[in-house]
């Protein structure tokens, strides 16, 4: 089902945008205060979790989600019809096609942003204005509870090289709400107790730290200490759950299904990360940056993105993790729609595309046009805010929620965006 918007959205926030811009980044110099604390109107009523894929370089939403194969820069490869009747994807992503009916898919982000290290921080803070927290570290703060034990917030990727993946990510938040990083597949450094010390000595280690944590309290602000107390029962929690990293506890079957390579096994990560307990995961995939030999390149990322997403759609359906889930698939740029000299596409932030699914989601509907070239968003233009303030939205977290940074309120979403209604539930 194809729906567009009434309204020009970025047109609309412009004027606003500037104001603000110059008014809110004052608020940040107070981030080295500490603790932040969040105004909230509407208390979370059941908790969701946030999964983030990350089509790192920026994917070509003309061989994926926007294709135009009678345009001049249409390229080689054809549509193909999917489970929603006269909507069509690249021929690249078959299995996806046959998934359309349970995506809801944006056609018309205009960002403008053609920068990597800029449109990684965009697209997961909602903000141009540095310092401020990327989704995951901002819906883990928004989720949080004090009886909870494992970290709220994962980002994984590979190793090398890193490029433009690492921007930042709890901002004022503070380091108790920064991803914790996954690298190729690896579980975080000395989760494991050293062979050289037995579980007695380490007990009585921890007895000798509690006891003069307590003694240090008294007539002291007890802030900091409990802080520094809790991030010890916290990776001793991870400790006892480390073989939640462990893939080899997965059936040979299982792991062939998500696919023999970086995306896959750490998409089989990510759910099982999700199912035990973390708040939100964020996988990022490499390679979309197509600047010469693009056909390639968009061939080779899209066989291991296609099988490997709908596989990890249909587990979670299948275990009941997609009505608590939002499935959130984003890069931080698409591509030229021009082809360049050397058979690629370059950076594009005019006119491109993403999806959602899962908890909170309208399925089956695809919002926005760009014009016959995909040079230009036509009809239901959206930006960067407006997915922040829709993947809260979705997650049934309070839009109108405030960080209290030193006293002073600053909005958790930029007050110029809007939720795209139209992909809401």
């Amino acid at each position: 089902m194809q729906l567009t918007r009434n309204d020009n959205v970025l047109d609309r926030h412009c004027s606003r945008r500037s104001l603000l811009r110059g008014t809110l980044g004052g608020a940040l110099g107070v981030a080295a205060l500490g603790n932040v604390g969040l105004t909230s109107a509407v208390p979370v009523a059941s908790k969701k979790k946030l999964l983030l894929l990350f089509l790192s370089g920026g994917a070509s939403q003309l061989e994926t989600f926007d294709p135009k194969p009678d345009s001049v820069y249409g390229g080689p490869f054809r549509s193909i019809s999917t489970s929603l009747p006269g909507i069509r994807v690249g021929e690249l992503l078959p299995h996806t096609a046959k998934a359309m009916h349970r995506l809801a898919v944006i056609r018309s982000v205009n960002t403008g942003e053609t920068s990597h290290f800029r449109g990684h921080y965009l697209l997961q803070s909602g903000r141009k204005v540095p310092g401020y927290p990327v989704l995951g570290s901002a819906v883990a703060r928004m989720l949080a509870n004090p009886d909870d034990l494992l970290p709220k917030y994962v980002t994984i990727r590979r190793h090398h090289p890193q490029a433009y993946t690492d921007v930042g990510d709890a901002g004022f938040l503070g380091p108790q709400y920064e991803g914790v990083m996954i690298i190729d597949g690896k579980p975080p450094a000395n989760i494991a107790r050293p062979d050289a010390i037995d579980a007695a000595t380490a007990a009585a280690r921890d007895q000798i730290r509690e006891r003069s944590d307590a003694r240090f309290l008294k007539g002291r602000l007890p802030r900091a200490i409990r802080s520094y107390a809790d991030s010890y029962r916290k990776a001793e929690a991870l400790m006892r759950e480390q073989q939640i990293f462990d893939l080899e506890r997965e059936s040979a079957v299982d792991r062939e299904r998500y696919g023999d390579h970086h995306f896959g096994r750490n998409c089989l990560l990510a759910r099982r990360l999700l199912e035990a307990g973390v708040d939100c995961v964020k996988v990022a995939h490499h390679d979309w940056d197509a600047h010469f030999e693009n056909f390639h390149w968009q061939r080779q990322r899209c066989l291991e993105f296609d099988r490997t997403f709908v596989t990890l759609l249909d587990d979670f359906e299948d275990r009941g993790l997609l009505d608590e889930t939002l499935i959130v698939i984003m890069g931080e740029m698409g591509r030229t729609p021009r082809i360049n000299y050397y058979a690629g596409r370059d950076h594009w932030g005019d006119a491109w595309s993403m999806a959602f699914a899962g908890c909170g989601i309208k399925p089956g509907v695809v919002v926005g046009k760009t014009n016959d070239l995909g040079t230009e968003v036509v009809d239901g233009q959206v930006d960067a805010g407006d997915l922040f303030h829709t993947v809260l939205a979705a997650m049934k977290l309070d839009p109108t929620a405030s960080w209290n940074l030193g006293g002073r309120e600053n909005p958790v979403v930029d007050p110029a965006s809007s939720a795209i209604e139209e992909v809401l539930a």
